[in-house]
């Protein structure tokens, strides 16, 4: 109710206006300092974490910590119940069993652990005017000129003739080499700088350099690639011909830090969407005692349309729902009816720089929360998931009773371009699904940035929606 003293056009804007003001403004001391505690924990993930394979790697070590076993489609489980799916290292389903089951719908949070980097071509090393170098075909969507003159590393897994697997991870440790993709100095740089800014690299030039040095003194063929060739079969046992069964990823070797004099974001390679995947996982570890049962999906392909059996456009969310109901008496298409979702991915955060590209009104915003979007999609909602006003209102509703700190918005300006999620691939299932995830600054450039505050919120809105 109004004050006494209060005239109408101080307290009616109280009342009935949305306030969107910066969450500095907004959240306790406590949960300040919370946040800044739960993004630390969160550069070590990124820093442990850079590809799919490494994130199921390190998600499964600390599930285990909090209880998880791996899960097993004979047993029938019971309330409190953890449990864990590892789909080919490259994907990841976690459930805790709820008081109720499976009965009323489960709840899910869905993101995604692959971000835009470099795949090495099948037959990726040649030698040219004695240099070694590989091919790569870039993966997501990314300007490719940001690529070049910067630190990468190189992670992956390679299956040799004989069958047996190596783990490759080179650029992360202390000491350890690392590589880079060179660019024609501006000096000499005159017909690049008359190109289109996306056409001055081409996908083709993306070669990363390898090596400078020949195998021996001797004069002969092939000798800087060979020597490149000698110094990884010496490692790792490997010949050339091993790289075409070899799934190897180049990333930038950049380690997250805190951004700005204040140090209130992070800065780092993989935000989208890693900061989501980390904030879901987080949620599950610490979901108490929940009615429904909860799960977290953490799928693979997602910057490429989300197939292949380890993408959310497969069967294996569905399966494994599935497998939880039937142990129950349900039927999975029923349960799957029931449940809701929360598509855990990034949004464009607005950037004053590039004001043009947003607007202004329905963007959000840097330090604001955890954001919400009723659709992605592309100009004319092509493509997108459209959340229903009666799911949106009661996802809201438990941000608002459980003081999460939230906004929502759209991508960009109408005609701008657009995007999508993993969301559309969840509402298939005909469950209710809504996109909610953390703003981001730079989205899919090698150096991201998000708000150590954001960040925080979208952990506290997962686990209030897991809980609720």
């Amino acid at each position: 109710m109004a004050k006494k003293n209060e005239s109408k056009s101080e307290s009616l804007p109280k009342e009935l206006l949305l306030e969107r003001k910066n969450g500095f403004h907004k959240i306790s001391d406590k949960d300040m300092e919370k946040a800044t505690a739960f993004c630390e924990t969160y550069k070590e993930f990124l820093n442990a974490a850079k590809t799919e394979r490494e994130s199921v790697d390190y998600v499964i070590k600390h599930a285990e910590k909090h209880g998880f076993v791996a899960f097993d489609s004979q047993t029938a489980y019971q309330p409190g119940d953890k449990v864990y799916y590892n789909n080919r290292g490259k994907a990841i389903c976690l459930a805790v069993i709820g008081s109720d089951g499976c009965k009323d719908g489960v709840r899910i949070l869905a993101a995604h652990i692959d971000s835009p980097r470099l795949d090495l071509k099948p037959i990726p090393l040649y030698e040219s005017n004695e240099l070694a170098l590989l091919k790569t075909h870039y993966y997501g969507g990314i300007k490719k000129y940001q690529w070049t003159t910067i630190p990468l590393s190189m992670h992956g897994k390679i299956v040799k003739r004989d069958g047996s697997e190596v783990t490759v991870n080179i650029g992360e440790k202390e000491g350890d080499p690392q590589f880079c993709i060179t660019d024609i100095l501006p000096h000499l740089g005159k017909d690049q700088a008359a190109k289109k800014l996306g056409e001055a690299i081409e996908g083709e030039s993306l070669n990363i350099l390898a090596g400078s040095l020949p195998v021996d003194r001797q004069d002969g063929e092939k000798l800087y690639k060979l020597n490149v060739l000698k110094i990884l079969n010496k490692q790792y046992g490997v010949i050339e011909e091993d790289l075409i069964s070899a799934e190897i990823e180049f990333v930038p070797a950049f380690k997250a830090a805190d951004v700005g004099f204040d140090r209130s974001m992070v800065g780092a390679y993989g935000h989208d969407d890693r900061v989501c995947a980390y904030s879901s996982i987080e949620a599950i570890f610490n979901c108490k005692k929940p009615k429904q049962t909860v799960v977290t999906v953490l799928a693979d392909k997602e910057e490429v349309g989300s197939n292949g059996n380890t993408g959310l456009a497969s069967n294996f969310l569905s399966y494994f729902i599935t497998d939880l109901a039937e142990k129950e008496g349900f039927e999975g298409r029923h349960v799957l009816s029931k449940s809701t979702c929360l598509s855990a991915d990034v949004t464009a955060a607005y950037d004053p720089t590039y004001a043009s590209a947003y607007e202004i009104g329905n963007s959000t915003f840097i330090n604001h929360g955890v954001a919400l979007a009723k659709y992605t999609g592309s100009r004319g909602k092509s493509g997108c998931n459209d959340s229903s006003a009666e799911f949106l209102g009661k996802v809201r509703k438990v941000f608002n009773d459980h003081d999460i700190l939230w906004q929502i918005g759209e991508l960009g300006k109408v005609d701008q371009g657009g995007g999508g999620t993993v969301a559309f691939t969840v509402s298939a299932l005909n469950a209710d699904v809504i996109d909610v995830g953390v703003p981001v600054l730079s989205m899919h450039a090698p150096w991201e940035v998000v708000s150590k505050i954001d960040v925080y919120m979208a952990y506290k809105g997962f686990k209030a929606f897991l809980e609720d």
